[in-house]
Parts: structure tokens; sequence; C-alpha cells
């Protein structure tokens, strides 16, 4: 490898870089500006009712249908711009901000399940021990009983303050979310065998975080190359080689699965995920955890996180392909 090609270890590359590089950067800026400007459309179009980017050329929501169409437009022009006016930032400064974003929205997300959790068990113990009206009055205590209630004024805000203590700490937490797991099964446990006592929210609980635990935790463990790889061909091939395989697998494999989940999933108010968050569906069990819906939204988070991770893994690719210095090291486990 030339070292006029060559990033240094700390990221850029010498002399401005090269077209490779550049075409590479970009496309992967690309992708995950496209991706936020598809949930744009998503909210703007499905949740808030705005008319698409079909609707253009008439005369009712033209200006909300120029809105979704601007924003796709920026995602494509405003990382070209990014990547011209940084030639000489390396590939792997890049692979390392976009799973810098991922960890960001997977600390969101910890944040916001173990706050929703613990609040909304909390409200139906209340509720189904006949301490809530006493506590709240009935009023209230009736409107607590309304997923529609309940969502907007108690989960949301809780979001809002996950996204906020995502700002100020580091740790992803699924250590602490497994912990919760085995102690939220734990009192199961013990109140079962011990005081006969069970209650539907308390395995409401138990799904809430476990399934949040298994998606959350996806992109990283892809980050760490600790998902299982069943490939007695990679284990033996160079780490050139592996790149090239990682590379293409992941825009070919891993990002074109992620779309197929995102459109799906989300393309329609009738998708799953959508659905299921528009009618803050609950269970059936009248005083289980009302919590349904965000279960639904853990799938859109795994495929987000993903997809963006699976961008990451393309450029850090390209970059062990050719060559450039400054590989990170993992603890791969499975077949390597």
């Amino acid at each position: 490898m030339d070292a006029a090609t060559a990033q240094t270890g700390n990221g850029e590359t010498p002399a401005g870089g090269n077209g490779q590089v550049l075409a590479v950067r970009a496309a992967g800026w690309v992708s995950v500006a496209l991706l936020g400007a598809y949930l744009i459309n998503i909210v703007l179009t499905i949740y808030l009712g705005i008319p698409g980017v079909t609707a253009l050329g008439g005369e009712d929501g033209a200006i909300g249908s120029f809105v979704v169409l601007l924003a796709y437009a920026v995602a494509i022009v405003l990382p070209i711009i990014f990547v011209a006016r940084t030639p000489g930032r390396g590939l792997r400064a890049d692979a390392a901000a976009m799973s810098a974003l991922v960890n960001f929205i997977i600390r969101a997300a910890f944040w916001s399940v173990v706050l929703i959790g613990v609040v909304d068990a909390a409200i139906s113990f209340l509720r189904v021990e006949g301490f809530l009206t006493a506590l709240t009055g009935e009023a209230l205590a009736g409107e607590l009983g309304r997923s529609h209630y309940r969502g907007t004024w108690i989960h949301i805000p809780l979001v809002a303050i996950g996204f906020l203590l995502a700002l100020r700490t580091r740790t992803l937490g699924f250590q602490w979310l497994a912990l919760l797991v085995v102690l939220a099964e734990l009192v199961i446990v013990i109140g079962r065998f011990v005081f006969s006592y069970e209650q539907a929210f308390q395995g409401d609980l138990v799904r809430f975080w476990y399934g949040a635990l298994f998606l959350f935790a996806s992109a990283y463990t892809l980050f760490d190359d600790g998902h299982v790889r069943v490939d007695v061909l990679y284990a033996g091939m160079s780490d050139r080689a592996k790149g090239k395989v990682n590379a293409i697998g992941s825009v070919l494999l891993g990002l074109a699965l992620c779309w197929v989940v995102l459109y799906f999933g989300m393309g329609e108010k009738s998708s799953i995920v959508n659905s299921a968050m528009l009618s803050f569906e609950v269970s059936q069990s009248g005083f289980g955890m009302y919590v349904k819906y965000w279960m639904a939204s853990f799938l859109a988070v795994f495929a987000v996180t993903m997809a963006i991770q699976f961008t990451s893994t393309f450029v850090e690719g390209v970059a062990d392909w050719r060559g450039d210095p400054g590989k990170r090291e993992t603890t791969p486990t499975g077949g390597q």
C-alpha cells in the first residue's frame, strides 16, 4: 500500500486523502443521513399526518411535502459537503464516529426502558392493590388506567429524561439491564413460592427488559465482533480479505436486512411498529404494564442501530481492505 494512501495512526489521511477514501466516506455518511431522513419522513407523514412527497404538486399539504423532500435532499448534499470539507479525515475516524452515534442511541434507549419499566410497574402495582386512587385521586387514577394518557404524560417525558441521561453518561448499561432482568425474575419466584403472590405486571416487566436487552445489545455486539460467525473460510483469511468480506457483506446482507425491517415495520400506518405506537397498544391483562407498544418500537431501535453499525463496519472494512494502519483489535467469538 502506497504511503500516500494510507491512514495515519490518528485516523487522518496524509496529503488530502484520495478519491477512493472520499467516495467511501461520502457513501457511508449519506447512508446514515438517509436513514435519519426516512425516520423524519415517517414521523411527519404517519404520526403527524403531513402529506408526503407524492402530494408536492397539490394544493393541500404542499409545505409539509416540501419539508419531507428537503430532508432527503439535505441527507444527500450535507454529507457530501462535510466529506469535501474534511479531505484529511480518515475512514477509521468516520467509522468510530458512526459507532459513537450508535452508542448514544443505545444509552438513551437503555435509560428509557429502565425508567419506564420502574415507573410503569409501580403504577400497575398501585392500581392492582387499590392504592392508586388514594394517592392520586379518582380522576387521575382513571386517566392513568388509559394507555393514551399514560403513554403521553408518563412514558414520553421519561424517554426525554433518558436521552438527557445518555448525554451525561458513557456506560451502555447492558450489565445493569441484565441484572435488573434477573432481579425482576427473582422477585416473581420469591413472591410466587414464598408469599403466593403474582401479578401480570411482573411478567410484563421481565419481558419488557429482556426484549430491550436482546435487541439493544445487538449493534454493540456487532461492533465488538461478538456475534457467532460460523464460517471456516473466514477464520483463515488475511486482514485485508476479512475487510473485503466485511465491507461487501455489511452492504449486501446487513444493510439490506435492516432496510427491509424498517420498510415493512414502519412503511405504513398499519405496519407492525406504527400500528402499535399509534394506538398505544397494551396487553389484554387489565392490570398489566402498558408497555406493549414500546416493545414494538424495540424492532425499530434494533434496525436503526444495526443499520448505522453496519455502515460503520462497511467503512472500517474498506480501511482493512486497503491495509490502512490503526486497525481496531477485537476479541471475536464463534468460528473465528
